[in-house]
């Protein structure tokens, strides 16, 4: 049997079905990976900004950084592998959608069951009362101000440096450790610790398999790789 003949069959006799996304199946809606040069802006790479210590340094450059982000993603729309994602959530008796990415174009495409382990860039929390809410302003003022307490506002974005959420994490341990099928879609796998979740879940017997298009630092353990865009693969899962 063909690698995605053996995935497909495997997802549909998934009694649970977990997928790890990262910055490839973005990518495929032309979102930049904000990384290399992708990241520069104004001579100022990604590392330089995506800080606390930038931050209180220096607030407003930082929310030109990310308002400058917000407005290249604002014009980017989930592509098919994002609207197939939604269909195997709405079809699978348990799913659970671990995404790295920041952009939002998993729930714009109407996944529900999702952890969003890095943040969202839509998506303020205050630096005094701790509030979260949404936010879509472009341009965004600023220095964005609460509403609630009148402290300054920050992206709700995991920066470099920063601790994830302990419930984003444990909500994520939980859903790769209890999963019989695992499926890691565009990412490298040398991020952690969304890196070690497919030998995680290969440990507690789950079948783990990965789409992307080259070799990642999980192609060594996964039992099915299926190599290609995810825009591409992932509908053919259907």
């Amino acid at each position: 049997m063909d690698p995605l003949a053996q995935l497909k069959e495997r997802i549909s006799g998934a009694r649970s079905l977990v997928v790890l996304t990262g910055a490839g199946i973005s990518a495929d809606s032309g979102v930049p990976t904000f990384r290399g040069t992708d990241g520069l802006w104004r001579s100022f790479r990604a590392e330089d900004l995506a800080t606390p210590e930038a931050f209180a340094r220096d607030p407003r450059l930082v929310w030109e950084w990310y308002d400058w982000r917000r407005g290249l993603i604002s014009t980017k729309r989930p592509n098919a592998a994002h609207v197939a994602l939604a269909d195997l959530e709405r079809r699978g008796p348990s799913f659970h959608l671990i995404t790295q990415n920041v952009d939002g174009l998993h729930r714009n495409a109407g996944s529900q069951w999702l952890t969003e382990i890095h943040g969202n860039i839509w998506m303020v929390r205050c630096t005094a009362c701790g509030s979260v809410e949404p936010n879509h302003d472009v341009p965004i003022a600023l220095l964005p101000i609460c509403r609630h307490c009148r402290g300054l506002l920050r992206p709700h974005i995991v920066w470099f440096g920063e601790a994830l959420a302990a419930a984003d994490i444990q909500q994520s341990l939980k859903a790769v450790q209890s999963c019989d099928v695992l499926l890691v879609v565009g990412t490298s796998g040398v991020v952690y610790p969304a890196a070690g979740f497919a030998s995680l879940a290969k440990e507690q017997g789950a079948f783990v398999a990965e789409i992307n298009i080259e070799p990642t630092g999980n192609s060594h353990i996964v039992d099915v790789a299926v190599q290609g865009r995810a825009r591409d693969v992932v509908p053919l899962l259907l």
